[in-house]
């Protein structure tokens, strides 16, 4: 019976069930049939097909990584015949082919452990349980291997004393300056261990004895490029835990990085067994140079509490916040809407930029529109490029970043489930930190406050970048609002405008890039300042109508997928023969538009309430319900081309009901008013952005006649 090497729990061998697929494998094996599906195993590229990659797993065992398992391009691969790759066996057939899948993990130290599989064994081995035969000293494959490269030449000198003491042999008090780091580590937990035992504490719990309670000087992790060979004291976050088949890594994080922090008690036995993610700590060690990386060797190391971690969390905090700041706030173009939020407009880019540099994964959720899908965009434009500058990984962006529609700009339960569900599978599996959500032309009404709620049950960061007028309830919900209509501002923009103006803050970098944006958001009547701008970027009246109505086609199909590369290719064609690509898809948005727009305009029903000219089509009976254009697009349509000849458009589903107008209308008290005419009908506002109410079917002749007289009075 051992125990595992990840969470301690005892088993036979050294991992647990619950974490197989934390750890990496090699397979030591020579057929398909003894690999264990599920499992992560280390491979080599063997070679490209037009459907994937092929990769040796061991001697004779081949398997196919097929393009559809790939989270990128096939051709965008940086992988070269003989490089080692990390890959999941997902099925071994009957037949003997193995099929692969993708691992976003692609370097060993981001497993949480190393193991051989051997199907001559019972069960995994430790690498330092398998004797290579191999003698030499100097390889780096010795017999003992790391997941962080520490494997020391030293090594058998260090366990040969090691073996001395334990058996009595100490050395002499003169050697004490030659001790090794494991055996000051050693010696400082065995002396404290009495100590923590008596005041109540469990064994394995180092406390800060000798060097932690002595004059080292507290440094930052920054700094210690310039302290190799010193002995250092730093205090931060521990970030990650990964124990290996010698000692146990922990990566410190403080304001100014990380470092790999070594410690150890025994090959594959965890040290310091009390400490856990998440810990505020303080360590004592030697700073040392393994392999270009540097790495403290662990001499002390306790966890803070109570004032102690405070300032230090504090401390980290404040800085890391002051590190993402973006020094000057300056619109895209001149719109005294953007300009009454520009202080908002900072503290999103903070955020934006601050998860970032966290490792925390950005998730944009916006509406499924236009504008919704041009303001993501945006930040999404400016976060990859610092996601790849911070992790360097090929697969980083789509680690890190993800962009999903919304229906109807509203984030509701079924929404945050989802989502939630898949943050706390990623922390479960992967040691994934809560993401931050950013929602762009969505998430400002009440509506959402469900879905904002639960998130913030577990604990995840919320910012909105809407240009809807937003309810106080929501700022309340939320960690940073930039809505012009909180600010007492009533001018027209779009939220494309505030998110395009967020992302050039969080990186200025792309700021030129980001220039057509916001003209592209407006249907109509652009800001001249915006029409300037995206013809200061190459974009004139023509091009930017055709991205807009490339982008409003593409957005109704998979309208739950991001489309990253498409969009990308819409919005930033790389030469001018790619953007014959909107031009393409313009076409079928004009065609089809007009055509359910043709079929509508013979079946509006119009009427005239107390003075009202009103518009109503029946969109269950003359429009297309799964095709497109959607509901809203061609009501929106409709508006545009009958406002000369009718106050109002209303359009009449089954279950909804959906209001168009110049005038101010709000929709919260036409439902309220409505209902106390309908009264049986179950009438609702199911979203304010949108003008969509929702009713019981059963009670829709009452619901529209109650609807227009509420409409009506309110113009």
């Amino acid at each position: 019976m051992g125990s595992c090497i990840i969470c301690g729990t005892s088993v036979d061998g050294h991992i647990c069930e619950t974490h197989q697929q934390d750890a990496v494998f090699e397979f030591r094996g020579s057929s398909a049939d003894q690999l264990t599906p599920g499992r992560f195993y280390r491979g080599t590229v063997d070679g490209y097909a037009e459907f994937g990659v092929f990769i040796d797993i061991g001697d004779r065992v081949t398997g196919l990584l097929h393009r559809s398992e790939l989270d990128q391009r096939l051709e965008s691969l940086d992988w070269d015949a003989g490089d080692d790759v990390f890959v999941q066996v997902k099925n071994v057939r009957d037949n003997g082919n193995i099929d692969l899948g993708w691992s976003i993990r692609q370097s060993e130290r981001e497993f949480r452990g190393t193991l051989i599989d051997d199907p001559d064994e019972d069960h995994a081995l430790l690498a330092s349980e398998v004797d290579d035969g191999d003698t030499d000293d100097d390889d780096d494959d010795g017999p003992v291997r790391t997941n962080v490269g520490e494997v020391e030449d030293e090594s058998s000198e260090t366990n040969d004393r090691r073996s001395a003491g334990e058996s009595g042999e100490a050395a002499d008090e003169s050697d004490e300056e030659t001790q090794t780091p494991a055996e000051t580590t050693e010696a400082t937990t065995e002396a404290t261990s009495e100590q923590t035992a008596e005041s109540g504490g469990s064994g394995g719990q180092a406390v800060v004895e000798e060097k932690a309670s002595g004059d080292l000087e507290l440094v930052t992790i920054g700094s210690l490029d310039d302290r190799v060979g010193e002995d250092v004291r730093i205090e931060g976050e521990i970030s990650d835990i990964r124990q290996t088949s010698g000692p146990t890594v922990f990566e410190v994080r403080d304001e100014s990085g990380a470092v790999d922090c070594a410690a150890f008690k025994e090959a594959g036995v965890r040290a310091y067994p009390q400490v856990e993610d998440a810990d505020i700590v303080r360590l004592d060690g030697e700073v040392r140079e393994r392999r270009g990386e540097l790495q403290v060797e662990t001499e002390a190391l306790v966890v803070l509490e109570d004032d102690e971690r405070e300032t230090v969390t504090e401390r980290m905090a404040d800085a890391l916040t002051e590190r993402a700041r973006p020094e000057d706030v300056e619109p895209l173009a001149a719109d005294p809407a953007v300009d009454a939020v520009l202080d908002d407009v900072r503290e999103a880019a903070t955020t934006v930029r601050r998860a970032v540099l966290e490792d925390r994964p950005v998730v944009v959720r916006h509406n499924a529109t236009v504008d919704g899908y041009v303001g993501g965009v945006a930040i999404e434009r400016a976060a990859l490029p610092l996601i790849r500058e911070q992790h360097g990984a090929a697969d980083a962006e789509y680690h890190y970043f993800d962009r999903r529609p919304l229906e109807d700009g509203v984030y509701d339960m079924e929404d945050a489930t989802n989502d939630v569900t898949g943050m706390l599978d990623n922390r479960q599996r992967h040691d994934e930190k809560l993401p931050l959500f950013v929602f762009v032309a969505a998430g400002a009404t009440r509506e959402s406050l469900d879905g904002f709620d639960l998130l913030s049950v577990y604990g995840a960061d919320r910012v909105v970048v809407d240009a809807a007028e937003a309810d106080e309830e929501v700022v309340d919900a939320v960690s940073t609002t930039v809505s012009p209509s909180l600010a007492g501002n009533g001018d027209r923009t779009t939220a494309s405008a505030l998110a395009a103006t967020v992302a050039a803050h969080v990186n200025e970098d792309v700021r030129a890039e980001l220039g057509h944006l916001p003209a592209v958001s407006f249907w109509e009547n652009t800001p001249e300042s915006y029409v300037e701008a995206a013809a200061d970027a190459g974009y004139d009246a023509d091009s930017v109508r055709e991205i807009r109505e490339a982008i409003a086609l593409e957005a109704f199909y998979q309208s739950y997928e991001d489309k990253r590369e498409l969009i990308a290719d819409l919005l930033f064609p790389e030469n001018e023969a790619d953007r014959g690509l909107a031009g393409h898809v313009s076409e079928q948005f004009r065609e089809k538009l007009d055509a359910e727009v043709e079929t509508a305009e013979a079946n509006l029903e119009r009427r005239t309430v107390e003075g009202v000219d009103v518009i109503v089509l029946d969109t269950d009976a003359f429009a297309h319900r799964y095709e497109f254009p959607p509901t809203n697009l061609l009501l929106d349509e409709l508006h545009r081309r009958h406002r000369d000849d009718a106050d109002v458009v209303v359009g009449l589903a089954s279950d909804e009901l959906y209001i168009r107008s110049d005038a101010d209308v709000d929709v919260r008290a036409v439902a309220e008013r409505a209902s106390e005419q309908a009264d049986n009908a179950g009438l609702a506002a199911k979203s304010a952005r949108d003008g969509c109410l929702e009713f019981l079917s059963g009670e829709r002749d009452a619901v529209l006649d109650a609807v227009l007289e509420a409409v009506v009075a309110q113009i």
